[in-house]
């Protein structure tokens, strides 16, 4: 039987990051990524929105999107990787409370990581996207808690990738050249436990007993690893269970309605100038409860969604379906208020999927216990991070103390882990005022 040198359970974007990142820095290991789907990418990165932004209220997770957009701006210009990328921006719509509150973060986090920021008027707002700023006597947005407009903060370093298969073949088509393998339809089961030094006794381990993670067992038999990466995100902490290991991930499901630009008004929206060079709305984030409009520029459609917390139960599910309620009475009822434009639209698809959202402070997790290393917990971003989180991993998986990123930026690898974690900022895990 073959002994890999690494397993990497998952083929979504942060496995073949990390499967790739390894490979990169030990050309002669021998690793394998399994997948229970039939390609790469078919999981929750499939259902991702697939929108970047590089600033959030945690700096390590400023740190890690910065690095990460900067690599996908070289994959797509250098390297000529077609991903469809667009730096259009994410324009917050603030009410008086939140832009009192968010202003002097929002500068703050600009001024640390040299990042451009801009304040729309509400005049500004009104004449270029037809926004409904005064809520004031509008009884059903008043009973809904619903609050007015005041301004608009965009940063210019985010955006939209619309072809986010392009991204992670390239991290599958690299380590198949470097002499990596995948192999799909394969679903682990669990986790193989050996004991370090065996003595072959039944029902070993024993709790006196040195033990590892040995490799994984699987519908297609044992794989065996000298080091397993999982990172099958949502389903992380299923896996984990089994063995005892707490990884404070779980998983959420999240949705979003697929809506035509099918009218003059929705498709002037569509193409609002005075935000970006390329003449096109923007990621837009509504006042709270945070609504979202995530503009598809080449099909003309938007999609919309909300990612909320409470009562919405972490629940693993292996199929989740879009809720149609949860868009009637719901993103429909706040989506309206302040954009007209989408009176009467009803959805022509909906997409469900899920958060591997990190309870503990919304940062992603990279860790090692018994020569199994977990890469999970992106809340929501993973897309956003990738390529900084498979490089921490291969930090981690080489026993260095920093990764580092692309552009050279130092990241110390402990500051992900569970031990020794960099718990100086939280990050909320949604799509809060900035996440």
């Amino acid at each position: 039987m073959i002994e890999y040198d690494v397993v990497v359970v998952g083929a979504g974007i942060l496995g073949v990051s990390t499967a790739y990142h390894i490979k990169k820095m030990h050309p002669n290991i021998q690793i394998l990524v399994v997948d229970k789907h039939s390609s790469f990418g078919q999981g929750n990165t499939a259902r991702s929105a697939a929108a970047f932004r590089c600033i959030f209220s945690s700096p390590i997770n400023s740190i890690l999107a910065n690095a990460s957009v900067d690599f996908y701006n070289h994959m797509q210009v250098d390297l000529g990787v077609d991903l469809q990328m667009k730096h259009t921006g994410y324009l917050w719509l603030l009410s008086e409370r939140d832009f009192a509150q968010a202003l002097p973060i929002f500068r703050s986090l600009a001024d640390e990581l040299g990042l451009i920021l801009k304040e729309y008027e509400e005049d500004f707002l009104i004449r270029k996207l037809g926004l409904k700023t005064d809520l004031t006597n509008d009884a059903d947005a008043q009973s809904m808690g619903l609050e007015s407009v005041c301004k608009g903060i965009l940063f210019p370093k985010a955006g939209v990738l619309d072809n986010v298969d392009s991204l992670v073949e390239f991290y599958v088509t690299e380590l198949i050249r470097m002499g990596g393998t995948i192999q799909y339809r394969v679903e682990v089961e669990n986790l193989i436990v050996e004991p370090c030094d065996p003595l072959f006794i039944p029902g070993e381990p024993y709790f006196w007993q040195d033990a590892r993670i040995a490799g994984v067992k699987t519908n297609i038999g044992v794989i065996r690893a000298k080091k397993t990466v999982l990172a099958s995100g949502a389903w992380i902490p299923q896996i984990l269970d089994a063995a005892g290991i707490e990884c404070c991930i779980k998983p959420r499901k999240r949705q979003f309605f697929t809506l035509a630009a099918d009218n003059a008004n929705l498709q002037q929206l569509l193409f609002a100038e005075g935000f970006n060079d390329a003449r096109c709305l923007p990621f837009v984030v509504l006042p709270t409860p945070r609504v979202y409009i995530r503009p598809f520029y080449r099909q003309k459609v938007y999609w919309v969604g909300y990612a909320d917390e409470f009562p919405r139960s972490f629940q693993l599910e292996e199929n989740p379906q879009p809720e149609k309620n949860f868009y009637e009475y719901g993103i429909y009822q706040v989506l309206t208020r302040y954009f007209p434009h989408f009176k009467n639209c009803r959805p022509i698809s909906a997409t469900a999927g899920l958060y591997q959202v990190n309870i503990l402070d919304g940062k992603p997790v990279v860790f090692e216990v018994n020569d199994l290393i977990v890469v999970g917990g992106a809340s929501g971003s993973g897309l956003t991070k990738a390529d900084a989180l498979g490089r921490v991993a291969a930090a981690l998986y080489d026993g260095a103390k920093h990764a580092f990123l692309y552009g050279g930026k130092k990241l110390r690898v402990s500051d992900l882990g569970l031990d020794e974690r960099n718990h100086k900022s939280r990050s909320t895990t949604t799509e809060g005022l900035i996440l």
